[in-house]
């Protein structure tokens, strides 16, 4: 169904090619997925299978890609939009209309499909992904995973034969992105639906997939069955890193599968040696504060009676489904959103009253949408003006992103970086400017398991050095590695707020990987039974 052969693409300025001698085939009714490092070219692989490389992006493709037949080098994005769907990592930017039904409909529209056959598909796939409730919303009232879920839907309704899928759980909660995967399974199975997926997050994906592409960082491509790949790839999820540790074989890719091995190592284990986090202070002051917080979007109530408190010294994670009310809790903070009631108090200010100027000193947010903090020609440009805006020596924001990004060509503009590196380069504006408190709405959307490592490092960085970080995600993992403390929000309210191995553990939903294998233990991640299988002799 899809073909390439050697295939080579290069941007045009680039001293290397993206894609390099590229040779594979993915049959009808197989589901492939696409892994590799955080600007591999992960997003140029996807989109050379509808043409968009290189009929919009531009450079040269050398070789021959084809779909169902149809050579792309003949046939435009346009040619093939009945049979190719695809879903960017950016939802929003192919969205043309203002709800969400419309949004459903409108490509069977301009497939001149019949009116009853458009009706029928839009409540098919509203019930498949879940929203009906949302069938009647404004798309802006949305939060980032319902958006996600709906461009999703809008691929699906045109039913195309092949559907190509750029991050596509990367703003979905937990049993969300359960529901969507489930869906997609189906449409494989029983219809033949042949689907790509690039995903960093393989936790998620891995043990639905029928054959993994791995993408080395070089431009080189290596595909096989998936435990074969990730039997010695460097990007894996936790299960198979715990799989490594323990010596396992074969190697397991689900937690079912995993849970099979573990009772050995479980019993190897002394379940007192679980690492204990931090309390803040006794007595000490918090250094963002938020009390009885309500606010309401039009008809749309956000935050219902919201308290929460962080110290210094706390990194604290916000999670819920999408939808609860976590971006409006931290624009709230950034005084971005104005709640109508309640009290706020972030390192002496009301967010609301306060000075521009003044509070990005003392509270500094990166958003779903990174791009929103990026308006300079090259990545060099935004950083040398990060500088200037915070009073911070030449060169700081350079020193944070390399840290936190690796080597990142300075010359590049910033809407030719990857999605990850596009986040990274906000959140380096954002931390060069050293506010002491650190929000961060899903900031691991794009980045690979190497990449979190580094951002996971940067936020205890922060945390010892006396800052309060917040972050509102879905990524469990990240929350296992990095916080200390997560409140569950449901509905605009607070439902859960402690310890972050104390929640995670308790919850179904919200569990790493790690804890679902080990249970009825607590441990969290990793590195946590690495350190207690050394004790342990």
């Amino acid at each position: 169904m899809i073909r390439f052969e050697d295939v080579t693409v290069t941007y045009h300025g680039a001293s290397e090619p993206a894609l390099r001698d590229v040779s594979l085939t993915l049959d009808e009714g197989e589901f492939g997925l696409v892994v590799g490092p955080t600007g591999a070219g992960k997003s140029t692989l996807l989109r050379a299978v509808n043409g968009l490389v290189p009929h919009f992006t531009g450079g040269t493709l050398a070789g021959r890609v084809s779909v169902d037949g149809r050579s792309t080098r003949d046939h435009r994005p346009r040619d093939l939009a009945d049979t190719v769907g695809m879903v960017l990592q950016d939802p929003t930017s192919g969205f043309v209309a203002d709800v969400v039904e419309d949004e459903l409909a409108f490509g069977m529209e301009w497939l001149g499909l019949p009116p009853t056959v458009m009706r029928r598909r839009v409540e098919e796939t509203l019930d498949l992904l879940g929203l009906t409730e949302l069938r009647s919303r404004p798309l802006g009232t949305l939060s980032g995973g319902q958006r996600q879920r709906v461009a999703i839907g809008a691929a699906l309704t045109m039913h195309p034969r092949v559907l190509v899928l750029d991050e596509p759980t990367s703003a979905l909660d937990p049993q969300g992105a359960e529901d969507v995967l489930a869906a997609l399974q189906r449409l494989v199975h029983d219809l033949g639906l042949t689907v790509l997926v690039a995903e960093h997050r393989l936790e998620r994906v891995v043990q639905y997939a029928d054959r993994v592409i791995e993408l080395t960082g070089d431009g080189w491509v290596r595909d096989g069955l998936p435990a074969a790949v990730m039997a010695d790839c460097p990007i894996a999820p936790p299960v198979v890193e715990l799989a490594r540790l323990a010596g396992w074989s074969p190697i397991p890719l689900s937690v079912r599968d995993a849970r099979r091995h573990a009772g050995p190592l479980r019993r190897a284990l002394d379940a007192s040696l679980v690492p204990s986090a931090p309390e803040p202070a006794p007595g000490s002051a918090p250094l963002a504060a938020a009390s009885d917080l309500r606010l309401r979007y039009g008809p749309v109530t956000a935050l219902r009676g919201v308290d929460l408190a962080v110290h210094a010294g706390e990194v604290v994670a916000v999670m819920g489904r999408n939808g609860a009310g976590k971006s409006s809790l931290l624009s709230s903070l950034a005084g971005l959103a104005r709640p109508q009631t309640g009290h706020l108090d972030v390192a002496g200010l009301d967010p609301r009253r306060a000075a521009p100027d003044v509070l990005v000193r003392s509270v500094g947010l990166v958003p779903q949408q990174p791009g929103d903090l990026l308006y300079a020609t090259s990545t060099g440009d935004e950083c040398d003006t990060a500088d200037r805006d915070a009073g911070r020596p030449v060169g700081r924001t350079r020193a944070v992103l390399a840290d936190l990004a690796g080597d990142v060509d300075p010359d590049r503009h910033p809407r030719d970086l990857s999605e990850g590196q596009r986040l990274l380069l906000a959140l380096a504006i954002v931390l060069a400017a050293q506010p002491r408190v650190v929000l961060l709405d899903e900031p691991t959307r794009g980045l690979d398991y190497r990449a979190k490592r580094r951002l996971v490092a940067a936020l205890c960085r922060l945390a010892d050095d006396g800052h309060a970080v917040v972050l509102a995600t879905h990524d469990v993992e990240l929350v296992a590695e990095a916080c200390t403390r997560v409140a569950i929000v449901a509905d605009g309210e607070v439902v859960a707020d402690g310890p972050a191995a104390a929640v995670l553990a308790s919850s179904p939903a919200f569990a790493p990987q790690v804890a679902k294998v080990m249970a009825p233990q607590p441990w969290l991640t990793v590195r946590d039974v690495a350190a207690a299988l050394e004790l342990a002799g």
